[in-house]
């Protein structure tokens, strides 16, 4: 965007109305859009956060693709679904997603990956919130690695099975990475030393949610809708979380600096509001706070 690299818009709708409007005026494209779509906007293309590097475009959707493209200085089309964009003005790379479509999955599979049955393929969603995914990201060795945000990339959420099995299929809303991102601005606010948090689960496909029902995962688990993450601040990469209060232990009141901080960005963007789980230390695995975006809140467990 020539103009301004956190150009407005209301929704990614409003970006294709712009780039339109621009075109049938004969406005230059990249040229910053009137003050009055700025006033009303909600969002910026980077997100709330300003730190988002992928846009997802579900199938219905995906003809607003090439206008919001048309925006950017630079275009190049990665692969059949992905096309990346560069900001002139910050240089910037951004991937716009198309998704695959939810009825490509046949018996519980799209190609050789295994996702399973959806909670409303097997009986009514209790609401629009656990309806079925409108579709897949595709998931490559070669694409894993790009950037949906400053901090993370696509691996970060994908399920943990099916190690050998590629392409995989991955559900993931923006809303919660803009969440993570807007949780490490939080934090290094408030004086944490938060320069990396590590998805320990992020999207978990209907089947693999299934084999921890037993050990506690819920039926109609958030991981199942791509917004929701268990996650802890990591700096070191050693899988524990760290002693964010500086006081030479890891324990609950690590936790509680995390979940302070995700009230706090719930207070400030009321629209991300969601859950927050807290899990203590088990023999088996250190304490971790879940965040999702499910649009009310819901707390559970205890310091």
């Amino acid at each position: 965007m020539t103009g301004s690299p956190r150009l407005l818009f209301a929704s990614l709708a409003v970006a294709t109305f712009v780039a339109a409007a621009a075109e049938a005026s004969g406005q230059t494209l990249g040229a910053t859009p009137p003050a009055s779509v700025e006033a009303t906007a909600a969002d910026t293309i980077f997100g709330r956060s300003g730190r988002l590097l992928a846009r997802f475009f579900a199938p219905r959707r995906s003809m607003e693709v090439e206008p919001i493209a048309r925006l950017f200085g630079g275009r190049e089309e990665k692969n059949a679904s992905t096309v990346a964009v560069t900001d002139s003005t910050s240089g910037r790379q951004m991937s716009l997603i198309t998704l695959r479509p939810f009825t490509e999955k046949v018996n519980g599979r799209v190609g050789d990956y295994h996702l399973g049955r959806f909670p409303a393929e097997k009986r009514r969603p209790r609401s629009a919130a656990y309806e079925n995914p409108e579709g897949f990201i595709e998931v490559t060795l070669d694409n894993k690695d790009t950037p949906v945000s400053e901090h993370f990339r696509l691996a970060d959420f994908l399920t943990h099975d099916q190690q050998n099995v590629w392409p995989k299929y991955l559900v993931l809303r923006e809303a919660l990475v803009d969440k993570l991102e807007l949780l490490i601005v939080e934090l290094q606010r408030r004086g944490v030393d938060a320069q990396r948090i590590r998805i320990m689960s992020g999207f978990r496909s209907p089947q693999y949610n299934q084999r921890g029902v037993r050990s506690g995962r819920a039926l109609d688990s958030r991981h199942q809708y791509g917004d929701a993450a268990d996650i802890m601040v990591d700096n070191n990469r050693d899988n524990r979380l760290d002693d964010l209060n500086r006081d030479g232990k890891v324990n609950s009141k690590d936790l509680r600096i995390m979940v302070e901080a995700v009230e706090s960005v719930e207070r400030q963007y009321p629209e991300l509001i969601g859950g927050i789980g807290i899990y203590r230390a088990t023999r088996a695995r250190g304490p971790f706070i879940h965040v999702d975006t499910r649009g009310q809140r819901a707390r559970w467990g205890r310091y």
